[in-house]
């Protein structure tokens, strides 16, 4: 079998330089809603889904506030004998791809090999509500009792094999198990995986870090809020910084070959066009004003991009004093005076910091800002501590061409994105 055939791609130069990875769909489960829609229009809003946790088994946590996803039913989109099999992070995952698929008007039909599509998410902690299910049940009742999927519905695949296997993609398939980070990381793989021969990939990140034992794995970090007002937890780039509140939900996107999706009469809506990561170690906030300004510069220049093209950064915003400075300084570094006049914000202040997910709908809503020309507001946040141009209050009307997104994982990873508006080609 030759190349071409097991991945089903065009044929192009050993390092895919004449090949561009486009995105086509979103798939959003979130906080704000089910659905790109819904999310889209709290976010524009600038409103707030944070709010109390209410998840079975939590009650007396330390943990008060985090950004949950109400209203949310799998079985609407996904068939009974994936939900006995999967955790909630892997249903997330089901219904966000079901909904890219369906926003690229992806079909069967479009599908020209089962090789030709490939699989790539992110996870930072696997299924950790199925686990724990299944664990009392050996402790409480003997091993009899343990189900037969316990053996997969936990592990960080779960959702790159269930969203594989569902859709018979046969393609290039893999899963990137870190911190926050890792979610551009998995685009940052589907894109190279494009370039490299595969004609789509759909890829993201979901979570469902809100049962009791992810929680009480959870409270180990220092730089989760205990804060219990919800307009209090989450406040990067201010004095009132006080850590991030958690969240569950995230987006998958369809990442395609800008030829192969224009040939089928897709809307290219973005393109990713460059990325870089580096790591500077756990909790080491300082030096990684360092590390996140070497990826925005590395991400700048796969892009074949100035600083000053860059029309909006969303940021890892953390809301730690000191990782918010070392942020704001990284911006500087890399961007140079640009970073004092470039809008900046943090939606996810909104929704929570839903880890590997977390940068990974950050890139949905920067692609919808991008078609909508509105860069959404940074909720709860007011007065600005840095020298950055936080975007607070309401949405702000602007041109936005290029995006850079950025991420950083509690244990020591920086990614940055750059995603520039619509495709090379015309549609």
């Amino acid at each position: 079998m030759s190349a071409r055939q097991r991945t089903g791609g065009r044929q192009g130069t050993a390092a895919g330089t004449d090949r561009r990875a486009v995105v086509t769909g979103l798939g959003v489960v979130s906080p704000h809603g089910v659905g790109v829609e819904a999310h889209w229009k709290a976010t524009a809003d600038g409103a707030s889904s944070l709010g109390p946790v209410t998840r079975e088994g939590c009650e007396g946590m330390p943990l008060k506030v985090a950004g949950e996803v109400r209203g949310f039913d799998a079985a609407e989109t996904v068939e009974e004998r994936y939900l006995v099999q999967t955790d909630r992070f892997t249903h997330f995952a089901l219904s966000a791809a079901e909904f890219a698929l369906a926003d690229a008007r992806f079909g069967r039909a479009d599908v020209t090999s089962p090789y030709s599509v490939g699989v790539v998410t992110a996870a930072g902690s696997g299924g950790g509500e199925f686990g724990q299910r299944e664990l009392q049940n050996l402790w409480g009742q003997g091993s009899r009792y343990v189900g037969p999927y316990q053996s997969i519905a936990w592990f960080y695949a779960a959702s790159t094999g269930q969203v594989s296997i569902r859709n018979d993609f046969k393609g290039p398939c893999g899963v990137v198990a870190a911190d926050e980070a890792g979610g551009l990381d998995a685009l940052a793989h589907a894109a190279l995986t494009v370039r490299g021969g595969t004609d789509t990939v759909v890829c993201g990140a979901t979570e469902a870090p809100l049962a009791p034992y992810s929680i009480v794995c959870q409270l180990g970090y220092p730089e989760l809020s205990r804060a219990g007002e919800p307009d209090r937890a989450y406040r990067p780039f201010t004095e009132a910084a006080c850590g991030f509140a958690p969240a569950e939900g995230g987006a998958v996107l369809v990442v395609e070959e800008e030829r192969a999706a224009l040939e089928r009469g897709a809307d290219v809506r973005a393109t990713v066009a460059g990325h870089a990561a580096t790591f500077t170690g756990p909790g080491r906030w300082a030096e990684s004003r360092e590390g996140l300004a070497r990826a925005i510069a590395g991400a700048l220049a796969e892009a074949g991009c100035r600083p000053e093209e860059v029309d909006v950064v969303f940021a890892d915003a953390l809301g730690v004093p000191e990782a918010d400075r070392a942020e704001a300084l990284a911006l500087a570094d890399a961007l140079g005076a640009h970073a004092r006049r470039v809008p900046v914000t943090a939606p996810k202040t909104g929704t929570g910091r839903a880890y590997c997910a977390a940068p990974v709908l950050d890139v949905a809503t920067a692609v919808l800002a991008m078609e909508h020309g509105l860069i959404p507001p940074t909720p709860h946040v007011s007065e600005v501590c840095h020298d950055l141009d936080v975007v607070t209050g309401r949405a702000r009307p602007a041109e936005t061409r290029t995006a850079l997104v950025l991420g950083r994982g509690l244990m020591g990873s920086n990614s940055a994105l750059v995603l520039r508006q619509g495709g090379t080609s015309p549609s």
